[in-house]
């Protein structure tokens, strides 16, 4: 069901695209597509809206989501001109050069994929943070116990492999965890930060950005050691039809003044 519901996705959004085409070219504006993981949401509007300023032929329209989400909705055809992904595996399963592509999809264009941003992983904790934690260390130590209610991100996203790799870190076993209810699920990293936000649980495990964005305090961050390295890769899509303009505004997303945008929500160069 979920597929068909992608597929469907795909279409539409296909449809759309060529209307939204049709209707660039009566303007005598380029529309670029960006597809951007959802904790891209906040800074990479804003530079988008600087961009077209400084661009008036260009128009940009942004589709945030998971990044999982996102890699099936290029995979199944949807217009995309430019993706950025949360984590290198998204974008490895759409590299015909990675070895992490058990599909051998091929929609990178080569020679344009690099590491544009290094983010970090944080236990964010509800106002007040009523729970009283104050570390990963504390976190897992209640999850044992069975005495908090930690929200993380699905499975299939990002955010939620990196808090498997803090679960094993720690000797977790998610399924366990699960069977106790201390756990809780988002679909992306917005969910899970909304509810924390909203105090629907006690901690939540996100991004440092999105913490930031959200106005939530940060209990702890995650070390290399325990969850690895959070990058977030870029590259133009091979079957966009605006390449040499996807390949303008990813060089313009490494320059000072849009790295600036990044760093006032906590990203940092990877490049």
């Amino acid at each position: 069901m979920k597929k068909i519901a992608i597929i469907a996705f795909a279409l539409l959004f296909a449809a759309s695209g060529l209307m939204a085409q049709a209707a660039q070219e009566d303007s005598g504006k380029t529309e670029l597509i960006v597809f951007g993981a959802a904790s891209l949401t906040e800074s990479l509007t804003e530079i988008g809206n600087i961009y077209m300023v400084a661009n008036p032929d260009i128009s940009i329209v942004f589709n945030f989501d998971s990044s999982g989400t996102l890699k099936t909705q290029i995979e199944e055809g949807a217009p995309c001109d430019l993706f950025i992904s949360a984590a290198p595996k998204q974008m490895n399963e759409l590299d015909i050069t990675s070895d992490a592509n058990p599909d051998k999809l091929d929609f990178v264009l080569q020679g344009t994929r690099l590491d544009l941003l290094e983010n970090k992983v944080v236990l964010a904790v509800a106002e007040g943070n009523p729970a009283g934690i104050e570390s990963f260390d504390d976190l897992a130590s209640m999850l044992a116990e069975g005495n908090v209610f930690l929200a993380i991100g699905n499975s299939d996203v990002p955010v939620g492999q990196y808090t498997q790799k803090i679960f094993a870190y720690y000797g977790l076993e998610e399924a366990e965890l699960a069977s106790k209810g201390v756990l809780t699920y988002g679909s992306n990293v917005k969910e899970v930060t909304t509810q924390v936000a909203e105090g629907s649980v006690d901690c939540g495990i996100v991004y440092a950005t999105d913490a930031f964005s959200a106005g939530l305090e940060s209990a702890d961050e995650a070390t290399a050691e325990m969850c690895g390295q959070v990058i977030y890769p870029a590259a133009v899509i091979n079957t966009s039809a605006h390449q040499e303009e996807a390949k303008a505004l990813l060089d313009f997303l490494q320059t000072d003044e849009a790295l600036a945008c990044f760093g006032a929500v906590g990203f940092s160069p990877a490049f």
